[in-house]
């Protein structure tokens, strides 16, 4: 919200965006009333910036990887709580004073650490200190998070227990990183654990559940297999007591049998299969052995009779009615009813033996003892937290904030969070550079940045890839292609290999859209040039290979054949000539009748040709803006983060000599020098003999070195100076 009170803030202009001055501790602890509006970024990543990852899980109170606005604002809330003078917040460094700490339990938690630690008359804590007291409650069986391992406990039984618990349930880790089981996990176990046990007891209780004891899934799996063919036997012998003229066609006809004749068969053949399980018959029972039966089923109806019928009915019975049929499926129904009722559960895994076993051990008992014995440690352990968050807090906070609510270490040219190193290639030094997941995704919104970017991946041994992207914003893009190598250096001082994978091309200065136009020129020339030499090689060599030809067949040639001078073309040669003189007279006669004024005209010249360019480029570098760069890489800025040509002058820089070096220009490769001063003698003598041609020095010569006295009607002054005579005698 905004600040409806009458604090003062101030403000500074970076970036073409006004940014608030965080002067000292009371503004950080206002910044609840200063609106969001006004801060610079409202979002941003936990990883993948220059900063301590501990102090950002700290802010990062709901675990997503991100650090918001309102969890900066609650952090700035607790260290108002805390500490007796926020000021203390810009001291920085890893260790905070016992007499600055304000809260009781903090400074209490402070006090118990340090006592652990054997520093009871220390006066200060530091960050060494709570690593020290993390690393021993990470080395201990139990540490106060309410998760257990199977490290936790010395009972074998117990360490097998929690083990078949993380198979069924998962994991969580616990501080130290090691999987384990917590309150939730273990309830759920044990819960599905006595569902599946109270499952199985009923089949104690209840002996018409299980007739055939162990062997009762085994009787109930051959009647499952036959029930379908069992069913239709007998419906089809019912049918054909009621009309005996079903018999013959619920036997299959003779045609049927006609369709396997010319087949190879097989004991699987799916035709046979599909007759009925033996011939129908009004009133006939199922015999359960004998050659009367199926070939394809004869075994499963053996196996009905040995493993069902006979166990369960008679054992000496050799063949089935419809009424003993049903007289089975009863006697199975209530195991079937109870299968039924099974519980799906993930424990039954472990076999209901197992389980059994360990429910009626009272392992549940135990781990919920172990679980409470840890959680015992939680206060003595969120000591610690408070007295870790607090020293981090402390360091980071104030750096985070010049990093978030303002930029003003990147403006201040101090190292922003988002910058992750230098890369050095073509002669300069980018120190805008972010590191990059995924250059396609990030490329999309970048681009949006109007600034000339290199998407680069960095290797060195013994590591893994990293990419970045650079912002090259001085300089020209003449040498930057995809493919060129540089090196990269992190913000650790570590040297990686770089190579360019991918550029979003933008203009880069005001200097290098000036001789852009030239520059293409140039290139065009050479393309031209080039092709026009290829050609010019390629004729010559098919003339040559035609002189070869004709010489080594001269006997052969007939005088009369050579061919004569085309008159013509000599005389349209020779209009040519003129035309292009003609042209390059009138251009110049029109550059020089500007004369004093011909440097105006030089310079119209050139921005007539650069001008364009140059005003793109411009309207380009007005927009060039870090917003989408850090907006693709997960941050969420809340306004434009501008890089003008100033700023990105310092961002990169171009390779220069150092102040105050000697420099000698004795080259022994160098190229044969060229007579520059007789070039520019000859041009100027070419210029003023123009100008004396055109008349525009008569003014300064005597009248008989005038230019209408030595060329008289031919001069282009002379018609100005007709009424007047060439030169006085006598003062007449």
């Amino acid at each position: 919200m905004a600040d409806t009170t009458t604090r003062r803030w101030k403000f500074f202009r970076a970036g073409g965006v006004d940014q608030v001055m965080l002067r000292d501790g009371s503004d950080v602890v206002a910044l609840d009333r200063l609106d969001q509006k006004l801060w610079v970024a409202l979002s941003m990543p936990t990883r993948g910036v220059e900063f301590d990852s501990r102090t950002l899980d700290v802010l990062d109170t709901d675990k997503d990887g991100r650090v918001r606005a309102p969890e900066v604002l609650s952090a700035i809330a607790w260290v108002k709580e805390v500490f007796k003078d926020p000021n203390d917040l810009l001291k920085g460094g890893d260790g905070v004073e016992l007499s600055a700490i304000r809260d009781p339990a903090v400074l209490a938690g402070a006090r118990h650490l340090l006592d652990n630690l054997g520093k009871k008359t220390a006066d200060k804590v530091t960050l060494a200190d709570v690593n020290d007291t993390a690393k021993a409650f990470a080395a201990t069986k139990l540490n106060g998070d309410g998760v257990v391992t199977p490290d936790s406990t010395d009972d074998a039984e117990l360490k097998k227990v929690l083990e078949d618990l993380i198979s069924v349930q998962g994991s969580v880790p616990d501080r130290s990183g090691k999987p384990g089981v917590n309150k939730a996990r273990a309830d759920a176990f044990f819960a599905e654990a006595r569902t599946l046990c109270e499952w199985a007891a009923k089949a104690k209780a209840d002996r018409t559940i299980l007739p055939l004891g162990e062997k009762t899934a085994a009787a109930v799996e051959v009647v499952h297999t036959l029930k379908v063919k069992v069913e239709d036997f007998f419906a089809r012998c019912r049918l054909a007591a009621f009309d005996n003229r079903a018999a013959a066609p619920l036997n299959r006809t003779e045609a049927d049998y006609q369709a396997m004749a010319d087949k190879d068969l097989s004991l699987t053949c799916d035709a046979i299969a599909k007759l009925p399980l033996a011939k129908i018959e009004s009133g006939r029972v199922l015999p359960l052995t004998g050659g009367a039966l199926n070939p394809v089923w004869a075994k499963h109806v053996a196996d009905l009779g040995s493993k069902v019928i006979g166990p369960l009915l008679d054992p000496g019975k050799h063949s089935i009615s419809d009424g003993d049929w049903a007289a089975a499926l009863a006697l199975i129904a209530p195991y079937e009813a109870w299968m039924a009722a099974k519980p799906q559960t993930a424990v039954e895994k472990l076999g209901i033996d197992h389980v059994r076993a360990m429910v009626s051990q009272g392992a549940e008992q135990k781990v919920a003892a172990l679980i409470a014995a840890d959680l015992a440690l939680e206060k003595e352990f969120a000591q610690i937290a408070s007295v870790e968050k607090l020293v981090l807090l402390q360091r980071d906070l104030f750096k985070l904030l010049n990093n978030f609510v303002n930029f003003s270490e990147f403006y201040g040219g101090k190292g922003a969070i988002f910058q992750v190193g230098t890369l050095y290639l073509d002669g300069r030094s980018c120190e805008l550079c972010v590191p990059v997941a995924d250059a396609g995704k990030h490329g999309t919104l970048a681009s949006m940045a109007a600034s000339f970017l290199a998407y680069c991946d960095c290797t060195r041994p013994g590591s893994e890839k990293m990419s970045i992207v650079a912002a090259f914003t001085d300089g020209d893009s003449d040498n930057l292609i995809v493919g060129r190598n540089g090196l990269f250096y992190d913000r650790k001082g570590r040297d990686w290999d770089a190579t360019i994978t991918k550029i979003v091309s933008n203009p880069i200065s005001i200097r290098e859209a000036f001789w852009s136009p030239y520059k293409k020129l140039m290139r065009l020339v050479e393309e031209q040039v080039a092709k026009r030499a290829a050609a010019g090689e390629a004729d010559a060599t098919a003339k040559l290979d035609k002189t070869a030809t004709a010489t080594a067949n001269v006997d052969k040639t007939k005088k009369d054949e050579v061919k004569k001078i085309d008159i013509g073309t000599v005389a349209a040669i020779g209009v040519a000539i003129g035309g292009i003189g003609a042209m390059v007279t009138g251009l110049m006669a029109s550059f020089f009748g500007l004369g004093m004024w011909m440097p105006v005209g030089v310079v119209a010249a050139v921005l007539l040709i650069s001008g364009p360019s140059m005003i793109l480029a411009y309207l380009k570098l007005r927009q060039r803006n870090l917003g989408p760069i850090l907006d693709a890489n997960g941050w969420a800025i809340n306004g434009r983060a501008r890089i003008n040509v100033p700023f990105g002058a310092a961002l990169t820089h171009v390779a220069a000599l150092p102040a105050f070096s000697e420099r000698t220009l004795e080259d022994p490769y160098a190229e044969k020098g060229r007579p520059w001063k007789t070039y520019a003698a000859a041009a100027l003598v070419v210029v003023l003999a123009g100008m004396w041609y055109l008349g525009k020095l008569d003014s300064l010569l005597p009248g008989p070195a005038k230019s209408v006295a030595v060329l008289g009607a031919n001069a282009p002054a002379a018609e100005a100076s007709a009424s007047q005579p060439l030169f006085k005698v006598g003062g007449k």
